[in-house]
């Protein structure tokens, strides 16, 4: 182990029983103070809530008071109505109203607001908020939500309501008749209210319940009404106001109840005791996160300290690594004690040694890259040359002189492609020029026993490409194709552009090959062919490949008495001097 591990682990393992210690006593501290501050701001809340419902249903209670008191009182129903005072007080309170309805003892309608139309076969006296109101005639009586469905309603919806119902003494030519007065909240104003309180977010929550342990609201109403959940209602209706701890379907939860004024109704908020868990959790994080912090800042000062006494070694490990990765000029470190000092001058000695190594090996690689080059360049035999100086000779003696014009000129222009001021990488204009010269020449010599078509896109006239690639292949084409036929030879020439990549095709309908022998023209040297120029397939092929890789080079489809198909592959290079520069030099790559 070195010496700065050695350092930094004595000083981190001290430091972790330390800060462990600590983290424990703070941990303890933070858990009692999260449980009370939970505890405290669920009953807080609702409390809050609490006095937000008390208003509301003290205002729904004092709508009902007005009614009786202001106007059923004042009111003679034998040579009056209510129609007027009753809309008016819809009016000023129905955002919170689905209507206000009186009847008499016997299930009589007297008055109501908005609607006043009656539906048919609707039994009041069997309605369970009016059988409550006689029961209980000095009380005010709240309903569990329901569905009103006391009047015809134009705009044929149902409203949820929540019923507030008590026995009033109706006046009838001075003779007073009990009847039951009937204000029907709207529902979705304690939902509101209520919902609230609750956060989807949170498994806390709270639900209301009257007096008979029926739930009012809940947040999981829907799915109590479905029987997919359970509520422990009937049990929280026994506890007293206050806070108290049960255990519900194997869950521990903190129960606390509320009980609302004028109604019984009990207000219970349900707090699962593993949401404490979540604050102890966070507490634990916070302690686990401060120790880490602590422990990184030690780590850092014994870094600090360690670095000093073990600097020189890292950095020159660190320049050996960069060896090691095939970096041949790091930047070896020299420093430290004089041992370290005189191992990295020893270092620094040896890869200027074998960087010089390497550059001696790339120059000797390049030299030889350029002599195979040339070597396969310079595969051209005098055998073409001689037939063709052979046939101007002939055209001479037999006065033909605009034919041996024509193959003079031909020649001329033939081997000043060849030439090529001594550059390998042509542009393929130049190389076709060459092609066509060549088979102008030797169309002349063959008398046109076959004829040659050429289809060149030209666009990729302007690319670079190896030079005397396409000559020798339709050499190859006339002699070992079409050369025995009885004047139906076709020799067609064919250049086009595949995304980054170009294909020159030539074809012949000549003898072709049998599969064995196609399969060996890629891998066996054809250098002794009784006539042709010598630069055989394999010479083209190591050619373009020396050149761009070996992914490109020659492709050969070729079946007997069907004729031969030989595919050029090549990367399109736009050509400029720069260009054929580095791939001269073989500095590009592709």
């Amino acid at each position: 182990m070195g010496i700065q591990m050695t350092i930094s682990i004595s000083f981190t393992v001290v430091s972790i029983c330390i800060l462990t210690v600590l983290g424990v006593i703070l941990f303890d501290q933070f858990s009692a103070r999260v449980e009370t501050v939970s505890i405290e701001s669920t009953s807080q809340l609702l409390d809050q809530t609490a006095i937000n419902l008390e208003d509301y249903l003290r205002s729904m209670r004092r709508i009902s008071n007005a009614m009786y008191y202001s106007v059923i009182k004042d009111t003679d129903l034998q040579t009056d109505t209510l129609d007027e005072e009753m809309n008016l007080l819809y009016e000023e309170n129905k955002d919170n109203l689905i209507s206000i309805a009186c009847y008499t003892i016997d299930g009589e309608l007297v008055a109501a607001a908005p609607v006043a139309t009656e539906k048919q076969g609707v039994n009041i006296v069997d309605q369970e908020w009016f059988t409550s109101a006689m029961d209980q005639m000095e009380n005010l009586h709240f309903s569990v939500p329901h569905v009103q469905n006391l009047f015809d309603d134009t705009s044929y919806r149902y409203y949820w309501v929540i019923s507030l119902s008590h026995t009033v003494e109706l006046t009838f030519g001075g003779s007073t008749k009990l009847g039951v007065l009937l204000v029907d909240m709207n529902y979705s104003s304690i939902q509101q209210l209520l919902s609230k309180t609750n956060n989807d977010s949170s498994s806390e929550y709270v639900y209301l319940m009257d007096n008979n342990g029926e739930i009012i609201y809940h947040p999981r109403q829907n799915l109590i009404y479905a029987d997919l959940y359970r509520e422990n209602n009937q049990v929280a209706l026994t506890y007293d106001d206050g806070s108290v701890e049960e255990t519900f379907e194997g869950e521990q939860r903190l129960v606390t109840v509320k009980t609302i004024s004028y109604t019984g109704w009990k207000l219970v908020s349900v707090t699962p005791m593993s949401s404490f868990d979540m604050g102890l959790l966070e507490t634990r994080y916070f302690a686990v996160i401060l120790i880490m912090l602590s422990l990184l800042a030690i780590v850092v000062l014994n870094q600090l300290v360690s670095v000093q006494i073990s600097r020189p070694l890292v950095q020159l490990n660190e320049s050996v690594k960069e060896l090691e990765r095939g970096n041949l000029s790091p930047d070896i470190s020299v420093g430290g004690s004089l041992e370290i000092e005189h191992l990295g001058r020893t270092l620094r000695s040896t890869v200027a040694q074998l960087r010089q190594l390497m550059d001696d090996i790339l120059v000797e690689q390049e030299e030889k890259r350029k002599s195979e080059l040339d070597a396969l360049q310079s595969q051209i035999n005098p055998h073409f040359l001689y037939n063709t100086l052979d046939s101007i000779v002939w055209m001479i003696e037999d006065e033909r002189y605009k034919e041996a014009i024509f193959m003079i000129t031909e020649l001329a222009s033939l081997f000043r492609v060849s030439l090529s001021q001594g550059k390998n990488i042509i542009r393929l204009e130049e190389e076709l020029g060459h092609a066509k010269n060549y088979m102008n020449i030797q169309k002349v010599r063959y008398k046109n026993v076959f004829s040659v078509e050429y289809d060149i896109d030209p666009e990729i006239l302007s690319c670079c490409v190896v030079k005397l690639v396409v000559q020798p292949l339709l050499e190859n084409a006339i002699y070992h194709g079409v050369e025995c036929m009885d004047g139906d030879g076709v020799i067609r020439v064919t250049a086009r552009r595949s995304g980054e990549d170009v294909y020159i095709v030539i074809s012949d309908n000549g003898i072709g090959m049998p599969p064995e022998v196609v399969s060996k023209l890629l891998t066996e040297s054809d250098r002794a062919h009784e006539h042709g120029s010598g630069v055989g397939l394999v010479n083209v092929h190591k050619r373009i490949q020396l050149r761009f890789g070996p992914e490109y080079g020659l492709e050969i489809e070729s079946r007997s008495d069907e004729g031969t198909t030989v595919r050029v592959h090549i990367p399109y290079i736009p050509y400029t001097e720069e260009t054929r520069d580095e791939l001269e030099a073989g500095r590009r790559q592709v």
